[in-house]
């Protein structure tokens, strides 16, 4: 055996150097992240890309080389990403303070551009999150409370996103969506004081809708009673005899039938309220 290792000590040295070599220049790319190989610094190309028209196991997951000392591989996880937002206090446009918890969910698609400027997921969110603090407190600071727990809420998440997004673009990220998981009134006095206000707004609202609908009460019954006045005018004017007899005729039963017979009235037969049962003479 000595023999053997002092005649190809050489020999058998170099080919322990070459299989170390030949084990540090294959890299294993799982399916959940692309590798950045870089080159003296300098990123030189990627290795199972996220591309959103190729499905997994299209891009070049597995086995893959390098240059031992000279690449050095950096893995970029391609998988959907999240970014939690907790706790935080938000002024809303009508003076209300507001306990958010709101997330982000991101995905790397530009790992060249992610390693560039940003360097590790981490970094990324670090990055990411004051910016998603300030984007919201300036949306939400323009809607009120109420506007919330509507479908105006769902504009505002758009609004939101996008304009993480474009920040996120900048690190080699995209923004895919932005929800709040919470948005509640801190407990105690604000919170009682917040209900009596939304309660007075409730009131002053059904009190206006209630003015509203009594004006509109008096527009139809002026303009009812303008509409009968001027049948009636119209039936005077077509046939003034008639008319004449239907006016008194009214006025006869709305005399002699009020009251419960206690009442005696007493005309002459000559008067002039009588002269339709005189035949209108």
């Amino acid at each position: 055996m000595e023999n053997i290792w002092q005649t190809h000590k050489l020999t058998i040295i170099a080919l322990i150097v070459l299989a170390l070599a030949a084990i540090s220049s294959i890299v294993i790319v799982p399916e959940t992240q692309q590798a950045v190989v870089i080159r003296t610094g300098e990123p030189d190309r990627v290795i199972n890309r996220f591309d959103p028209n190729e499905p997994y196991g299209s891009t070049g997951a597995g086995l893959a080389f390098r240059i031992p000392l000279v690449e050095r591989v950096q893995m970029v996880d391609r998988r959907i990403q999240d970014l939690d937002m907790e706790g935080e206090t938000v002024l809303s446009n009508d003076q209300q303070r507001l306990e958010v918890n709101a997330y982000a969910r991101f995905r790397i698609y530009d790992p060249v551009l992610f390693v560039e400027r940003a360097g590790s997921e981490q970094l990324l969110r670090n990055q990411l999150e004051p910016i998603l603090t300030s984007v919201l407190r300036q949306e939400l600071g323009r809607r009120t409370f109420a506007s919330l727990l509507t479908p105006e809420r769902g504009t505002a998440m758009t609004n939101i996103r996008d304009a993480l997004d474009r920040q996120a673009r900048q690190y080699g990220a995209q923004v895919l969506d932005v929800r709040i998981k919470r948005a509640d009134l801190p407990q105690g006095t604000p919170l009682q004081a917040a209900f009596t206000r939304m309660e007075s707004d409730r009131q002053e609202e059904a009190e206006t809708i209630r003015a509203g609908g009594r004006r509109d009460a008096q527009i139809i019954r002026a303009e009812s009673e303008a509409d009968a006045a001027r049948i009636y005018a119209d039936a005077y004017g077509k046939d003034p005899e008639f008319y004449d007899f239907y006016r008194a005729m009214q006025s006869y039963r709305t005399t002699f039938q009020s009251g419960e017979g206690q009442s005696s009235i007493i005309m002459d037969n000559s008067n002039e309220y009588l002269r339709q049962f005189r035949g209108g003479r």
